[in-house]
């Protein structure tokens, strides 16, 4: 009985850890696609996580049926991260990249700034995309929310991988974030290339932010921790690599959720940190490799 107990504890613990994880694989692949199209880290990424989350309840509440909300808030954060790129980092993207992360680390404030005057400071919650009881699975419960995190997230996944390789639009984008000046010496308009890649990782942090609400709540605030997780996440999978941001935020979230559970509640989200320190120190390129992490 006590082993049974055990392994349901267990396996709620992974359940738990996966579902952070995904939502921390999302975020991560935002971070790697703009790093792969600029050189540098664009540390708004957290903000448009937060923005989908907070768009998402407040064209609820205007009314708008949830599927519609869930594709509006996504596209109007992929439209703002775009416009993001266009006003702030254009202006400033060929010269040096820590000159780029400077000025997002400001948009970063300016839109959580912005947040709190739209949306206000209170927490707000989205309504479940489907209601009912929790699924029972050897003892653990699944919230049925935690089944459309993992497939959103695996069809994001998807649909990017379809994208990049079987689209001529996406394999543009590829070659933009391979060599940029090869890329425009073949036609391809680079520059619309880097602004697409600033309005697709919006659009994924955009969409973490939506399937999460209705576990979480969301408010103008919970963008600056889940960038640093989402930063940690594609730190320790290998930055330049979107393969290895998923398998990082599925890591980061294990590692979270099993600390929370057998140490202290009170160390999870310091497990991030560690592992952004740990993975810089000791493998810079983090546990699956990375294309282009001396640009670091």
């Amino acid at each position: 009985m006590q082993c049974g107990t055990m392994v349901a504890e267990l396996l709620q613990f992974i359940i738990a850890g996966l579902k952070s994880g995904a939502v921390y694989a999302l975020v991560a692949l935002g971070f790697t696609i703009v790093f792969g199209a600029t050189g540098a880290i664009n540390f708004a990424q957290g903000e448009f996580y937060m923005l989908g989350g907070m768009t998402g309840v407040l064209l609820t509440t205007w009314g708008v049926p949830l599927p519609l909300a869930v594709v509006g808030a996504v596209m109007l954060t992929a439209v703002i991260g775009a416009a993001f790129e266009l006003v702030a980092v254009r202006p400033i993207a060929s010269g040096d990249p820590l000159r780029i992360i400077m000025v997002t680390i400001g948009g970063s404030v300016v839109l959580r700034q912005a947040a709190l005057h739209l949306f206000g400071p209170d927490e707000r919650a989205l309504r479940p995309f489907t209601a009912g009881p929790s699924l029972r699975l050897l003892g653990a419960a699944v919230e049925r929310q935690t089944l459309w995190v993992w497939a959103i997230t695996a069809m994001a996944v998807v649909v990017l991988a379809v994208v990049y390789r079987q689209t001529m639009f996406g394999k543009a984008m590829r070659a933009t974030s391979i060599r940029r000046d090869a890329a425009r010496l073949v036609g391809i308009d680079a520059s619309a290339m880097v602004t697409a890649s600033f309005g697709l990782a919006a659009a994924l942090g955009a969409l973490g932010g939506l399937v999460v609400a209705p576990l979480t709540q969301t408010a103008f605030y919970v963008g600056s921790g889940m960038g640093v997780k989402g930063f940690a996440a594609a730190i320790l999978g290998g930055l330049g690599n979107p393969v290895a941001a998923v398998g990082g935020g599925l890591i980061l979230g294990l590692l979270e959720s099993l600390t929370a559970g057998y140490l202290d509640p009170l160390y999870k989200d310091a497990v991030a940190l560690v592992v952004l320190l740990g993975v810089l120190f000791l493998r810079p390129q983090g546990l699956l490799g990375g294309r282009g992490t001396e640009k670091v």
